[in-house]
């Protein structure tokens, strides 16, 4: 198949996809709509009956406040629906490096990277909300391609997270700023261009205006704030500001980040979003790199989080995977706290990266409300699998993992021997712990 041919197709569903998501959001429009004329219809036949005023009144007061504010309160639309659970399913830095751009380039220069995500297709299939954390900007393909420490990645990596139907794409990270301002611009346009269907967290473009993310979900709302400590730099530019969210605080004078000191704006913006959503995610992009540890801050952040109302804490940043904690704040709110889920893919040359998670949380939904199943929520342990040309192989559930495998992994031309099979399990044993699913559970099996 030409190349032209080939850009036609993606042309093609590319704007089939904008069709769809623009109808469904008509549809919902319309469906508002009638909803809205039948109450106030109602309003005007209740107004006659004099005597049935104050509670008629009072019903459809109730009844329109629901109907128009949908996010604040479940209630109404699970009645009919009774009982039943949505899951959200999270993973790491989508870390692009170099062999990863080259494997997914034929030699005519056609790119795809469907090959990423093809091994978790299952779970994709069976989560509701699909988060990843897209580590690196897309720029633009004509500006170069580039890895660390300046990253620049292929467009098409954001087609391939389209095609396998993640829904929330992270885009705040420490390399927002790799490509500039314009590149920041440029990775946001992508999305809402070309993949609009996508909800975006963690930036905002050149002429809009700062808003909660919200996403709906099998009729619970998702508030999804995502925040990145800085940007490879210990100054915030005021060029910055508005446009890429920062979880530290810093001087609003010389922009210098107090890294350890959390923004105060993430705290109103984690009130805020809880006045409009069923469950309020924060995802924060933090702690040390290729630290299994906690570090302090994060502790702070999380508790000063879960008070505020945060119901689900993802970190992402350190690339190796980092403890899974419940929080309960004073206040008696609680949160499950995932410090940081590693990398999905890399081309990292140490053996503690290949070990990564993928959290998995239950929601279930009754009249009364959303809560967290215990029983189905915690965390996959994975294990990335590439070549000795350190280009991706497959992804594993650790659980699935043989010592043939390990035996056969590419890092083994780093390390001087083969990977150790019981040093992975061994880590996620310490770090993990009883936060640790199987996945028939995740998948109701």
């Amino acid at each position: 198949m030409s190349t032209t041919t080939d850009k036609k197709q993606k042309a093609t569903i590319k704007e089939q996809r904008r069709r769809q998501w623009r109808m469904r959001q008509i549809r919902l429009w319309i469906v508002e709509g009638f909803v809205v004329l039948v109450l106030i219809l109602g309003l005007a036949m209740g107004i006659r009956h004099a005597s049935k005023e104050e509670s008629f009144l009072s019903g459809i007061e109730e009844e329109v406040h629901e109907a128009l504010n949908p996010a604040a309160g479940v209630t109404g639309s699970l009645v009919e629906q009774g009982e039943y659970d949505v899951t959200l399913m999270a993973l790491g830095d989508n870390l692009i490096h170099m062999p990863i751009v080259n494997q997914g380039t034929d030699a005519a220069g056609n790119r795809n990277y469907d090959f990423l995500f093809e091994d978790i297709s299952g779970y994709l299939e069976h989560a509701d909300v699909k988060m990843i954390n897209q580590e690196s900007v897309m720029a633009g393909n004509e500006l170069g391609l580039s890895a660390y420490p300046v990253f620049n990645s292929p467009t098409e990596i954001g087609d391939a997270i389209a095609d396998a139907e993640f829904n929330v794409v992270l885009q705040a990270s420490n390399h927002s700023m790799d490509k500039g301002l314009d590149g920041l611009y440029s990775t946001i346009d992508f999305w809402e261009e070309e993949h609009p269907e996508i909800t975006l967290a963690g930036v905002t473009g050149e002429d809009q205006e700062t808003e909660i993310p919200i996403l709906e979900v099998e009729g619970i709302t998702f508030a999804i704030l995502n925040y990145a400590y800085a940007p490879n730099n210990d100054t915030i530019y005021p060029s910055i500001r508005g446009h890429l969210n920062i979880l530290s605080d810093y001087d609003a004078d010389t922009g210098k980040v107090h890294v350890n000191r959390l923004n105060p704006q993430v705290l109103e913006d984690i009130k805020e979003a809880e006045k409009s959503a069923d469950v309020v995610v924060v995802c924060p992009h933090w702690g040390n790199e290729y630290w299994t540890e906690i570090a302090d801050y994060q502790r702070s952040f999380a508790q000063q989080m879960t008070e505020a109302g945060a119901d689900v804490i993802i970190g992402t940043h350190p690339h190796v995977v980092e403890p899974v904690e419940w929080i309960q704040s004073e206040n008696g709110n609680e949160s499950i706290c995932y410090y940081s889920l590693g990398n999905y893919v890399s081309s990292a040359q140490r053996e503690i990266c290949m070990l990564e998670g993928m959290a998995w949380v239950t929601f279930h939904v009754t009249p009364e409300g959303v809560t967290i199943d215990r029983e189905k929520t915690g965390v996959l342990p994975m294990v990335l699998q590439y070549n000795y040309q350190c280009r991706m192989e497959h992804i594993y559930m650790l659980e699935d993992y043989t010592e043939e495998l390990a035996n056969a992994h590419g890092i083994s031309h780093t390390l001087g021997r083969a990977l150790s099979l019981d040093n992975l399990n061994q880590w996620s044993e310490e770090i993990f712990g009883d936060a640790v699913i199987s996945k028939n559970t995740a998948l109701g099996r």
